[in-house]
């Protein structure tokens, strides 16, 4: 039992005993700050004089102030049954933790030295506090785990595709013999067939039929599901497959050959349109020096096997211009005061750039009145097609140039006069009948009009033309470089 105990009564220690006290806690505080100079409390010191240390200053309101400006480390504790410094009168109760009733309050994190005793319970001195830190980490593990579940969402649907329609369209796919489903897969999506190659072959393997694909033509749809696809493929192809050759007015014999490509027929159609002994271009006027049959192959839909030669495209193709233009056109030719090759010529012309059936017969009959005149015809569609003859078939989708405009082609209408060497596509029906009836009327210029509905703005004179050119380039001033919708009803 500590000697606090020992009665009801205070115990009161001698001076002798507290000089003990103070001596015994400057060692120990000696002990634990080896290179701190050796305290004053250390040395004898007169009865009843302070010695400088808080232990031995007088109580009071002066003891009180001197002991802030110098107070004791908190890890000074009496051991049990002494008294701390300032408290020699406080009762240790027994069976307590040594030193318990006489260790200081410590606030904030540090000692009543100033010096950091442990970590705060909210985190370290200067960071985050650890409740802050818990809700930042389950902030990132959700949208991790977001993120996780969106990405096998995706997957899935791209994989298994349970918005994915039938298809449309139609599109003459040939596989290789040799094929793997990963080769196959390539294939369809190069065509358009189906989305990804990779999911595909994944589809394939889940189905358990990437040995069942056949090799073969087949006829199927663009952006058909792949399960529609394996389904298609795991079938023996079909020993005919009737396709429709859809030829529109105004293509070009590259731009057609393309199409003769896509629906796979057999054959380099620019090669079988050099020349035929079903037409000869000479027969209508063109130059003997004519190269091709641009201007003759007539745009329809023929309806061949995939896999025909396109051969037989040329042939019915000559067939349907030879049935459509005849005597009358010819006639009509030489009333007009050209020849039959000229008038397909100049039909050619209308077609790329007339947009509305109304504007056939005046851009004719611009056409004629410049070609009567000695003026150049200024027509651009015939530098698109300098351009394709040099460039492939890809000029036809981009906007002029500056420069084009002044490329060096007997094509160029801009810097040659009279018609251009030969058609510079194969029109139609509707644009041969205008070139043969052109419309009576004196216009020199037109330029498209700048509600974007397609019509072009018709004048007599410069003045009147260059006031509708600087119209539709307001237009596209006002509408980034493009002419705006056109709002009629």
């Amino acid at each position: 039992m500590s000697r606090a105990n020992r009665s009801g009564h205070s115990f009161e220690r001698t001076p002798e005993e507290r000089e003990r006290d103070r001596s015994e806690r400057a060692r120990r505080r000696a002990a634990s700050h080896p290179d701190a100079a050796p305290d004053a409390a250390a040395q004898p010191a007169a009865e009843g004089f302070p010695t400088g240390n808080a232990a031995s200053a007088p109580r009071g309101p002066a003891a009180a102030a001197f002991s802030a400006h110098d107070p004791a480390p908190a890890a000074e504790v009496a051991p049990a049954g002494e008294a701390g410094p300032g408290d020699d009168a406080a009762p240790v109760q027994e069976g307590s933790p040594a030193g318990h009733g006489n260790q200081r309050t410590v606030r904030n994190g540090a000692s009543s030295t100033g010096r950091p005793t442990e970590r705060p319970p909210d985190g370290p001195p200067g960071g985050p506090p650890r409740r802050a830190r818990r809700v930042t980490r389950a902030r990132v593990g959700a949208l991790l785990a977001l993120a996780v579940a969106g990405a096998v969402v995706w997957f899935c649907v791209s994989l298994f595709q349970p918005f994915a329609g039938a298809g449309k369209g139609s599109v003459i796919v040939e596989i290789p013999k040799g094929s793997s489903a990963a080769d196959i897969g390539s294939i369809l999506a190069r065509r358009g067939v189906v989305a990804s190659s990779f999911f595909f072959d994944l589809r394939a393997l889940l189905e358990g039929k990437r040995g069942d694909l056949h090799s073969g033509r087949f006829k199927l749809k663009r952006d058909m599901s792949y399960s529609a696809a394996i389904a298609a493929l795991s079938k023996p192809p079909p020993a005919v497959i009737a396709v429709k050759v859809v030829i529109p007015e105004g293509f070009s014999r590259a731009q057609i050959a393309r199409l003769a490509r896509a629906d796979t027929l057999k054959g380099d159609y620019l090669a079988a349109t050099l020349r035929s002994s079903l037409l000869d271009p000479a027969r209508y006027g063109a130059p003997a020096r004519t190269s091709d049959l641009e201007g003759f192959l007539f745009p329809a839909t023929y309806d061949l096997s995939a896999g025909a030669p396109v051969a037989r495209l040329v042939r019915l193709q000559l067939a349907a211009f030879r049935e459509r233009f005849g005597a009358a056109e010819a006639r009509r030719a030489h009333l007009l005061g050209v020849t039959p090759y000229g008038l397909l010529t100049i039909a050619s012309m209308v077609e790329r750039e007339a947009r509305t059936p109304r504007d056939r017969p005046l851009i004719a009959a611009v056409i004629y009145n410049r070609l009567r005149r000695g003026m150049p015809l200024g027509v651009d569609a015939t530098i698109y097609y300098a351009l394709a003859l040099r460039d492939g078939p890809a000029a036809y989708e981009r906007q002029l140039t500056a420069s084009d405009l002044l490329i060096d082609s007997p094509y160029n209408t801009r810097r040659r006069r009279g018609l251009p060497p030969t058609p510079i596509a194969n029109p139609g029906m509707a644009s041969i009948l205008a070139a043969a009836h052109p419309a009576r009327v004196d216009y020199l210029y037109y330029v498209a009009a700048p509600d974007g509905c397609g019509e072009h703005r018709f004048s007599s004179t410069e003045a009147r033309f260059q006031a509708d050119v600087a119209a539709y380039r307001a237009a596209l001033q006002r509408n980034g470089g493009h002419l705006p919708a056109c709002r009629r009803p």
